[in-house]
């Protein structure tokens, strides 16, 4: 009879303890890919130890330019092959939203991606588009899904195949435009400009080029006070990130190697310079090889975010602690500490 007591009283306390030692988080229905690698101790700082990379969608071609659209709780995100946009959230997961979304016509013999790259939500709602296969800059309007040009070539020539964009708070714009667009891309027949550049866009609609010298100007971002121009070139012969001092205008004051990741590529550690977004304390989280490495802003390397497949580009989202990564097939993303710069805003 003692006996019997006591246990009746031993197991729910058990039970209650083993509850205890549970967590309280809900499971995830995405799988989880990839690790994380640290460089440096801050690392933990910046994204948790035990942060879980989570594979959310795939079957892309070449997924690219995953911007968040926060009026609508969505991401934006393009295959550029494919010539596709399409929009993913939590709760009505993958869809098309424009195809094609970049090049609209039939001639596609000079092409070698007609679809649209990089994009960059504004704050109004409407999107920034590098369209690399119209060869232009573009707006796109989410809730007519129309397009309106912004800019489509300097000094009289066409551009290449705009690659990224990036918009300052006043309105400015500024992208690069490398040939990946272009069958043949630097030798392609039917390209006009003689370099592969890095602009501005003002808000009168002029364009003026801030350097020629780099060969794969790639990604772009700023810098939290927007005094600093961040531009990864994909060459793996020069695998670098500029910075680039601004002035209040845009016009360039300076420039400099911010980091260098030649001693990163191999055939081990898939991707090149490419994509970036910026958290708000000015950290850069910059696609490259291996993966999404973060940088301080002084250009030291804290760590990097490995998928396992080589990552074009990323962009915070969510309530601005949730990092989107495009990365060859897949869409993947993951929590992390710092805030993304567009959410401290």
């Amino acid at each position: 009879m003692r006996l019997s007591l006591l246990m009746l009283l031993v197991i729910p306390l058990l039970a209650l303890l083993s509850a205890c030692t549970k967590s309280n988080a809900p499971p995830s229905r995405y799988p989880a890919i990839g690790h994380l690698e640290s460089f440096h101790a801050s690392f933990s700082d910046v994204v948790a130890t035990d942060a879980r990379i989570e594979k959310l969608t795939e079957g892309f071609t070449w997924s690219e330019g995953p911007t968040w659209v926060r009026q609508g709780g969505y991401l934006l995100f393009t295959d550029v092959p494919e010539n596709k946009l399409y929009r993913w959230s939590d709760d009505s997961g993958l869809s098309v939203f424009l195809s094609p979304s970049g090049y609209a016509g039939t001639d596609v013999a000079a092409l070698r991606e007609a679809g649209a790259n990089g994009l960059f939500a504004e704050p109004g709602g409407t999107v920034l588009l590098a369209d690399s296969g119209t060869r232009i800059v573009a707006r796109l309007d989410p809730a007519t899904r129309t397009k309106t040009p912004l800019a489509t070539s300097f000094d009289g020539k066409r551009f290449n195949s705009p690659n990224d964009v990036v918009r300052r708070e006043d309105g400015v714009v500024f992208f690069t435009d490398p040939p990946y667009g272009l069958k043949g891309m630097n030798q392609s027949p039917v390209k006009e400009l003689r370099f592969n550049g890095v602009y501005r866009l003002d808000t009168d609609g002029s364009v003026h080029l801030l350097d020629d010298s780099l060969s794969f100007p790639n990604g772009i971002a700023l810098s939290p006070d927007q005094r600093t121009l961040y531009v990864a070139n994909s060459d793996p012969a020069r695998p670098i990130w500029m910075a680039y001092a601004l002035d209040a205008q845009g016009a360039v004051t300076g420039k400099r190697v911010f980091a260098d990741a030649t001693d990163l590529v191999n055939k081990d550690t898939p991707g090149l310079p490419d994509g970036m977004a910026v958290s708000a304390d000015g950290r850069l989280f910059a696609t490259g090889p291996g993966g999404v490495i973060v940088f301080d802003p002084d250009g030291r390397r804290l760590g990097r975010i490995e998928t396992g497949a080589a990552i074009s580009n990323c962009a915070f989202g969510n309530d601005g602690h949730t990092l989107y990564m495009t990365s060859h097939a897949l869409l993947a993303r993951v929590q992390v500490t710092s805030l993304g710069l567009e959410f401290a805003r």
